[in-house]
């Protein structure tokens, strides 16, 4: 049996049990973070690796000739230089699809938060606001339904199939962006043209030089004024400082961001020092219920029974065994 090494465990939380990847190994070290330094270090003699963004580059995986196997506890291969896992005969799987339901609240947790205005209530009511009040009610701030609005999706895969389909049931009509200008489906609209219709944006799609500043300061100037992104897919997308001078000049309604760039944010962030009742930032937790990350375990833990049998389940490198 292999024995293994978890790397990084801090980033599935605090409140879970890795006894299922324990079940598969005959030994597991863990970690709850590996400054790059230490990497090859804490590898030498293991024969599987479990870890959710730790980077491995070609060079550290020469220097690990005992290493097999490498178990992705996210779905992105980006940490993982694969053309080198492949030269080197190391397998690497990655987990897909375990916090569909988790992402999906999130996006709709901040469009609701947005469109309704809840924090800037909420801190009215704290403020005293309410309670001197002559009527029942206070309507100081613009509240939207979204029945009706036009909900726009770039990356339609599993998780924005699943956003559209919410956003269905609150009455939005779902348009989805074409994948590229050679992206001729019928039920593909051009990302221009769905800018320049969508009262929200969901970005739903990878990161990759194609996609990289996506949003920018031209496509932001597609977009309606009141217009609201959500990016709960990869901080890359966005121009943070483009996005932060049009919240500021009113260019879009709004955003809420789940992630950005790098990870964790550097304090100039030009998003994080804006103070805008409209922006809602929050430090990737969309995908992070409880019940998502005890999933990312249980795939994590079938990913490598699958390859000790000779099977590829989530393989993203070779079949070899």
């Amino acid at each position: 049996m292999h024995h293994a090494v978890f790397l990084d465990a801090a980033t599935l939380g605090p409140d879970l049990s890795l006894d299922p990847l324990r079940q598969h190994v005959a030994s597991l070290d863990v970690f709850e973070h590996t400054p790059a330094a230490d990497v090859i270090a804490r590898c030498q003699g293991k024969t599987a690796v479990f870890t959710n963004k730790v980077a491995f580059s070609a060079e550290t995986l020469a220097a690990l000739p005992e290493l097999q196997y490498i178990g992705l506890t996210a779905t992105g291969t980006d940490p993982i230089d694969l053309d080198a896992a492949e030269a080197n005969d190391v397998a690497v799987a990655n987990i897909v699809a375990y916090c569909t339901p988790s992402v999906v609240q999130h996006v709709f947790g901040g469009l609701l938060a947005l469109t309704h205005n809840t924090m800037r209530y909420a801190d009215e009511v704290q403020r005293g606001a309410w309670q001197a009040q002559q009527t029942f009610c206070m309507l100081n701030y613009p509240i939207r339904e979204l029945d009706g609005l036009v909900f726009g999706i770039i990356g339609y895969g599993e998780l924005g199939q699943a956003v559209g389909s919410v956003a269905e049931a609150f009455g939005m009509r779902v348009v989805v962006a074409a994948r590229d200008e050679h992206d001729d489906r019928s039920d593909r609209m051009p990302l221009a043209q769905l800018l320049q219709s969508a009262d929200v944006v969901s970005l739903h799609c990878p990161l990759n030089a194609r996609t990289r500043h996506l949003i920018n300061r031209d496509t932001l100037a597609l977009m309606k004024r009141d217009a609201v992104l959500i990016n709960t897919a990869r901080g890359g997308l966005v121009d943070a400082d483009a996005l932060a001078e049009a919240l500021q000049q009113g260019q879009i309604g709004g955003a809420a961001l789940d992630v950005l760039e790098p990870e964790p944010p550097q304090p100039d962030n030009l998003l994080l020092n804006i103070d805008l009742p409209q922006l809602i930032i929050t430090p990737h937790t969309a995908w992070g219920a409880k019940q998502a990350r005890a999933r990312a375990v249980q795939q994590s833990a079938a990913a490598i029974a699958a390859y000790i049998e000779g099977h590829h389940m989530n393989r993203v490198t070779g079949t070899h065994v």
